[in-house]
């Protein structure tokens, strides 16, 4: 069975549209980097590398340095799917993002985004 698509997309890529959500609802850049770095453990540094050298979404997740345990803990539903269900691993961390992005445009504050 081939890739789904999304994995062999870089994450600069979509990266803006995220940051673009984010600020369309009254959110920052910062806040954006900030929940990439919770989920995935990347200082800011590492996360810029990761953008600049063009990382696909499957490499981006599969290299993170300590990918958040209490990733766990996000549940609810991303285009249609429970992100608690889905059961390819990568397709999960993305969704895990996705999800994250829509909270923080949603207005929710980033200690219940960050499960603190």
């Amino acid at each position: 069975m081939a890739k789904h698509k999304i994995y062999t997309m870089s994450v600069a890529s979509v990266y803006p549209h995220y940051v673009t959500k984010a600020e369309k609802k009254g959110r920052t850049k910062t806040e954006v980097d900030e929940i990439f770095r919770w989920l995935t453990g990347y200082s800011q540094e590492e996360l810029e590398a990761q953008l600049e050298k063009q990382t696909d979404f499957e490499t981006f997740f599969a290299e993170a340095p300590q990918l958040n345990a209490s990733r766990t803990l996000i549940k609810g539903m991303i285009c249609g799917v429970r992100v608690e269900d889905i059961e390819e691993p990568t397709m999960q961390e993305i969704r895990y993002l996705d999800k994250l992005i829509d909270e923080l445009a949603k207005g929710k504050a980033m200690e219940k985004i960050l499960r603190k």
